[in-house]
């Protein structure tokens, strides 16, 4: 093994990894966020409508 056969494999690698561990943050702390503020944002919409009507 060559050294850029060695430097492409690094690069795989970090690419990889690099993705692996966007794909772990964003399904542990920015999907469960974002539903979270989605039902929020929902209940209070709904409280401000149910207010609006009275």
């Amino acid at each position: 093994m060559d050294f850029s056969q060695f430097s492409g494999f690094l690069a795989f690698l970090f690419v990889f990894t690099t993705g692996f561990w966007l794909l772990l943050f964003l399904l542990t702390f920015v999907v469960p966020y974002w539903i979270t503020g989605t039902i929020i944002e929902n209940f209070q919409l709904k409280a401000a409508a149910k207010k609006g009507k009275k």
